[in-house]
């Protein structure tokens, strides 16, 4: 029973450490918006007829991202890159993309 108490505890401050790392990187909104960067332009300045984010709601990117989630929004590959991410990374890149100019 003493194991599996301290197993345990080592898994969650495990967690907590993990979140923690997350919540200490600077550039961790930056760094996953650059996924973005092939189809969307770097910055969220989009060319040759992209959706361009930068400077749009983070609300207003958050919908559409959870429109191509549910299917409701036409998508060639957004619909797959979606679901790559948890809500709170979709909520750090959308925060980011809102930020630039």
């Amino acid at each position: 029973m003493q194991l599996r108490i301290a197993i345990a505890a080592l898994g969650l401050a495990g967690l907590v450490g993990t979140a923690q790392a997350q919540d200490a990187d600077p550039h961790l909104a930056r760094n996953l918006a650059a996924t973005c960067a092939n189809c969307h332009g770097t910055n969220g300045n989009a060319q040759k007829g992209m959706a361009s984010l930068a400077g749009e709601s983070a609300e207003k990117i958050m919908k559409k991202l959870a429109e191509f989630r549910s299917g409701d929004a036409p998508a060639t590959i957004m619909h797959q890159i979606v679901k790559g991410y948890t809500e709170e990374q979709l909520a750090l890149i959308s925060e980011w993309f809102a930020a630039q100019k």
